[in-house]
Parts: C-alpha cells; sequence; structure tokens
C-alpha cells in the first residue's frame, strides 16, 4: 500500500492512468514508458534491499546521465535509502571525503573507477553503472519483481546533496520528501506543466536544477522528456520544433544564441524556456527575445532550498530579477538582525517547506544557517524593488570591504558587462597591504570587438565612487566555471590573490 508522505509514492500516483505513455525519448535509443520507468525503479529498489540498504542508508552515485541513474535514483528513495549524487568531475579524493562523511551502505559508479572507488569505499558494497546503461548494478537487478515503497514520513530524508564547497568544506545537505515533492508540486503549477509538454533535458543530474527541478516537474506534470546526454546545440536545436519547453543554465542560452537556426519559426512550438543556476545578464534575456519572441523565465534556488523564487509565468519577466517568492515561501531581506527598507541591500533568508532540515553531522553549521524559526540565511545579498522583484547582488562572502567601504561586485560588474567589447566579467577581492581588500576585476573581451583594460578603467572611473573602482584589470580568454556555469571566484581569488603582495 502506497505511502502519501513518500516522494516517490506520490510521483507515481501522478502517472496513474498513463503507464504506456513515453516518459523519456533518447537521440540514440528506444523511448522508455511511464510503465517501464517505475518497473525499472522497483527492480533497483529491490536490489538495494538484497545489497542489505535499509531505510535511512546512504547510497552513493557517481555515474553517468542515463534514464539507468533516473531508475536508480526513484529506486533508492523507494527503499526508504538516502540518494546522495556525485559530480562525475570529482576526483577520487574529492570522492573520498564524500563517502567518509556520508559512510553509505551502497556506492554505484563507472566501471572504469571501479579500482579507485573500492580503494576509498570503506566498508560500502561497490557495484557499477556506465554510460549505456550495463554494469553490475544492471545484472543485480535483473529478474526482480515488484516493490511496494517502504514507508516513510514527511521529514525523513530523501537526499543529501553536497554543496560546491567554495567557502570550505563540502557539507551535506539533507533534503526531505516533504522538501523535494513540495516544491515539484508549487513549480509543476507555478510553471503551468502538464501531460502536454516535451521538456527538453539537457542538464546533469548530479544537481537540484536537472534531478529535482527538471526530472521530478516533468514527472509529477506527467510530461514526455528528451533525454539528452547534456548539453548539445545540435540536439536541443533538433527536438525544439516538436518540444515546449526548456531548462537550462545561462551557458545553453549565449551558445544557442551563436547558431543561425534559432529563429523565432524553429521556436514557435516552445511555451517556456527556463534559466537558472547563475545570473543571467540583461544582455542575453533581450537577444534571446530578439531571436526568438520568447522572454527567459529566470529563477533562483539552492541546493539547500530546492527553487525559492521565480518570475512570473503571466506577467512581466524582469530580467536582472529573480522574481519572487513562490507560493508557500517567504523571503525577507535582512541586515544587523533587521530587514532592510525597499531597495537597500542585505542578505536574503527563506522559510518554507523547500527549506532543507540541515547540514550531514554538522550541527553547529546548521544552527548558523538554519534558524529554529525556519528561516535559512541564503548568504547571498539580494535587494527588492517596490513591485516586489527580488534582485541577486552577490554571495555575501564576496563582499569586497576595501578602505573600510563596502563594494558589492555585481554593481561593479554589470557596468563593465554592458560595455561593447566585453563579453562577461568577475570582480574579486584580493589582499591589499593598504587598502586590506583590494577590488579587481577578470574580464573577457568579446570575439567581436577589442577593448582594453585602460578603456575600462576610463569608463568606470566616471561612473563609479573611486573606492569601487578595480585597482587591477585582467583580460583573460575565460572565466573558471563548475559543471552548473557558476563562475567560481574562489578559483579567481587564489589566482590572483598575489597581485598586491609586497616584494
Amino acid at each position: 500500500m502506497y505511502d502519501d508522505n513518500h516522494l516517490i509514492s506520490q510521483l507515481h500516483a501522478a502517472s496513474k492512468g498513463q503507464e504506456t505513455r513515453n516518459f523519456a525519448t533518447f537521440p540514440a535509443r528506444a523511448s522508455v514508458t511511464y510503465g517501464e520507468l517505475y518497473a525499472g525503479a522497483e527492480r533497483n529498489a529491490a536490489a538495494l534491499v538484497a545489497m542489505g540498504v535499509k531505510p535511512g542508508d546512504r547510497v552513493a552515485v557517481q555515474v553517468e546521465k542515463t534514464i539507468e541513474a533516473i531508475q536508480l535514483y526513484l529506486g533508492t528513495v523507494m527503499a526508504g535509502a538516502v540518494f546522495l549524487p556525485l559530480n562525475t568531475a570529482y576526483t577520487s579524493a574529492e570522492v573520498a571525503y564524500f563517502l567518509g562523511d556520508a559512510t553509505p551502505r551502497v556506492v554505484v559508479c563507472d566501471p572504469a573507477r571501479i579500482e579507485e572507488v573500492a580503494a576509498i569505499a570503506g566498508a560500502a558494497r561497490v557495484v557499477t553503472l556506465d554510460a549505456k546503461g550495463l554494469g553490475t548494478l544492471t545484472d543485480s537487478v535483473v529478474g526482480r519483481g515488484g516493490f511496494t515503497p517502504v514507508s516513510r514520513g514527511p521529514d525523513d530524508l530523501a537526499a543529501i546533496l553536497y554543496t560546491s564547497g567554495t567557502t570550505g568544506r563540502s557539507k551535506g545537505a539533507m533534503l526531505s520528501h516533504d522538501n523535494l515533492a513540495s516544491n515539484s508540486l508549487t513549480l509543476r503549477d507555478y510553471w503551468q506543466f502538464t501531460e502536454r509538454d516535451v521538456l527538453i533535458h539537457a542538464l546533469p543530474i548530479f544537481h537540484t536544477h536537472g534531478l529535482f527541478v527538471a526530472t521530478n516537474v516533468a514527472l509529477f506534470a506527467g510530461a514526455r522528456v528528451v533525454f539528452l546526454s547534456g548539453f548539445n546545440a545540435d540536439q536541443i536545436l533538433q527536438a525544439m520544433p516538436q518540444a515546449t519547453a526548456l531548462m537550462g543554465v545561462p551557458t545553453f542560452y549565449t551558445r544557442l544564441l551563436q547558431d543561425a537556426r534559432l529563429t523565432p519559426e524553429h521556436a514557435a512550438n516552445m511555451r517556456l524556456f527556463i534559466s537558472g543556476s547563475a545570473p543571467l545578464l540583461v544582455d542575453t534575456h533581450e537577444q534571446w527575445q530578439a531571436r526568438t519572441g520568447h522572454r527567459i523565465l529566470e529563477r533562483y534556488g539552492m541546493t539547500e532550498t530546492n527553487m525559492s523564487t521565480s518570475n512570473p509565468y503571466e506577467g512581466e519577466r524582469r530580467a536582472g530579477t529573480v522574481g519572487f517568492p513562490l507560493p508557500g515561501v517567504e523571503a525577507r531581506i535582512m541586515e544587523q538582525g533587521h530587514e532592510v527598507a525597499l531597495g537597500e541591500t542585505g542578505v536574503l533568508e527563506v522559510r518554507g517547506p523547500n527549506v532543507f532540515q540541515g547540514y550531514w553531522q554538522m550541527p553547529e553549521k546548521t544552527a548558523e544557517e538554519l534558524q529554529a524559526d525556519g528561516w535559512f540565511i541564503t548568504g547571498d545579498l539580494a535587494r527588492q524593488d517596490a513591485d516586489g522583484y527580488i534582485t541577486i547582488v552577490g554571495r555575501q562572502k564576496d563582499l569586497v570591504i576595501t578602505g573600510g567601504f563596502n563594494v558589492y561586485p555585481k554593481e561593479v560588474e554589470s557596468l563593465i558587462d554592458d560595455l561593447p567589447g566585453v563579453l562577461e566579467s568577475a570582480v574579486i577581492g584580493v589582499p591589499h597591504p593598504d587598502f586590506g581588500e583590494a577590488v579587481v576585476a577578470i574580464v573577457v573581451p568579446s570575439a567581436e570587438h577589442s577593448i582594453s583594460a585602460e578603456r575600462i578603467a576610463e569608463v568606470l572611473s566616471d561612473q563609479l565612487a573611486k573606492f569601487k573602482q578595480p585597482k587591477r584589470i585582467e583580460l583573460v580568454a575565460e572565466l573558471p566555471r563548475n559543471t552548473m556555469g557558476k563562475v567560481q571566484k574562489k578559483a579567481l581569488r587564489e589566482d590572483y590573490g598575489d597581485l598586491f603582495a609586497q616584494k
């Protein structure tokens, strides 16, 4: 008997009567129906239980994106266990930390990494799954029958996702059945997803965006999915005339804009383009609307909260903002324990059923960021305008304090990014012997135009107070990014940390 609190029970119930309908199509594989998807998930759940997995146990997964990996996710949660996806780019040294911290019962990896993973897996059982959906895990599910989801409460854990660790040791964000189910249902309704939708899914599935937003929302809507292994402009453009929605990161949109095939006619069947995981430049918004006739919908979320805000589906999608708090989610902008006035900058806090349960085995860190009354301190600097739209200014840790004055990198970056000849920029603070920190701008020139550091400095001198102006401007070919397209400012601070070191 299915449990109404269980995430998988709720997902499965949403597709009742659609067992023979396609869930996913692939560029080079046979399609998978909803019935086949859940039958495979049940076989995975039975196989995991046979391996000794009990409710609450962690199942760590570092594999390529396949439908079998989705079935493993569903099967893990179905068995009452906790799904722990790991970035496929992580090295064995990085994976060793996660496995040592989470102590999973089972680890699933690519067959090519079996020896190195087995050496760091401790007491965990190690099985394999490759990019074709084959491996010892696949062998273990063959012949297994149905499986009824293990009863779980709304606050029981369904997943642990580790933060990127840009501020130090990675933290495992504990997400419950209700965290994931409530957020996905809210997004389904807010973005008006139905069984008539066809979603282009080109995001990785080790991250909130690709797994808990794209996949769960599609499942709750009974939608179909064009399941791509990753970003491929040809495959996305090929799918677009028959699809209705695309979820992506800003890099998706900037790369597609470079393709002459992107026209209003080609995008005529699409109803929604969603962007998140990193800020989308206003210029990209405007170029996309000019090229396709569609306005991108930008939203905001975190590993710890899934999605918290979104520009409206119906109404003005305001470029440069992340819209309004989602239904059921509260947001406030705070400074030194008090809510700031409209238009003022402070730290964004959110509260709602989407907010995580805390950090795995880090009670002190949990207490610092997740307050007793449910408010989560995001660490993002933000402001809210008179119409209620929220703008993310930057990370609190990215705030530059130079000579006792606060400099918000986003303000400087916005001015630089607007200059002809600039593709993008990142503003950081680095140690300075006189000012404590110095403002430094790392700039990527555009291919179409040339621009000098001197020209950038000249323009900024007329638009920014002296203390906000970069003391150095470095031109580079590209900015370091993680797999979700976020600029890695920690890496930049390390690379340029000695710029003003006294010799």
